[in-house]
């Protein structure tokens, strides 16, 4: 299957990806995700229910492919992680753009929308939204943002 036909096919079932790393720091104002995983995990919800996984070259290599392109619309994103010197989990909403892949280590331009970037952090895991989607219900940062709606309503 074509790169083109691949991404057509991520954009039909509204495909969220994950990606996982050791650790994530903040430097002028881009989060690294150091010694990701060479896979890039990929699933839809219903009624598709697809489950997957890609190579985290070609994830930034369709950065830029199809209509509704992440170089576009760049995509929100939720960094979820344990900052090194806490021992809960908290995460922040970001909105990504910019990957550079470069040896074991990822790296997006990020803005914070919600929260805040750790300067360093241990394991970690980043859920990114579709293609084309960055607040829709099914999206990392639409649930999110549910959540926090809900949690301020108590």
């Amino acid at each position: 299957m074509s790169e083109p036909e691949i991404v057509k096919e991520l954009e039909d079932i509204s495909a969220l990806f994950v990606q996982t790393a050791h650790g994530a720091e903040h430097v002028d104002g881009r989060i690294v995700l150091r010694h990701v995983s060479p896979s890039t995990l990929y699933f839809s919800d219903r009624p598709q229910r697809v489950v997957g996984h890609l190579h985290t070259s070609e994830f930034v290599g369709f950065w830029d492919e199809g209509e509704d392109s992440f170089a576009e619309d760049p995509p929100n994103a939720v960094l979820a992680f344990v900052a090194q010197d806490d021992s809960v989990p908290t995460d922040v909403v970001i909105e990504i753009e910019d990957p550079i892949l470069t040896g074991g280590d990822l790296s997006y331009a990020a803005k914070v929308l919600d929260g805040t970037l750790p300067l360093r952090a241990d394991a970690c895991t980043l859920f990114i939204d579709p293609f084309g989607r960055p607040l829709s219900p099914v999206s990392a940062a639409g649930m999110n943002r549910r959540d926090r709606r809900r949690d301020r309503r108590r």
